[in-house]
């Protein structure tokens, strides 16, 4: 597959990269190096191989959603260097 001056671009774009000449000539090359070592995958039988979601066997380890009861408010604030009405205070960090 030929990858165009075009399709460099909008990718830059997209990644908001600013390329030079040069550096759109050396993103051809290696983007067409990319699909090209992709393109080996085509290469591939894989009739006889069985699609898997999961190699491993492993099953579902979520847990049902239950409300249970929490520590105190009191308790969780104790240690708080500042805390107001009930909740942590921090530090302003964006102005």
């Amino acid at each position: 597959m030929r990858i165009t001056t075009e399709q460099v671009r909008y990718v830059a774009a997209l990644s908001k990269l600013k390329l030079n000449e040069k550096e759109q000539q050396r993103m051809i090359e290696d983007m067409a190096s990319i699909i090209a070592f992709a393109d080996q995958l085509n290469e591939l039988e894989t009739g006889e191989i069985k699609p898997t979601a999961q190699t491993l066997g492993l099953f579902n380890v979520f847990r049902e959603d239950e409300s249970a009861p929490s520590y105190e408010r009191e308790v969780m604030l104790a240690n708080a260097p500042e805390k107001d009405d009930g909740c942590y205070l921090v530090p302003k960090l964006i102005e």
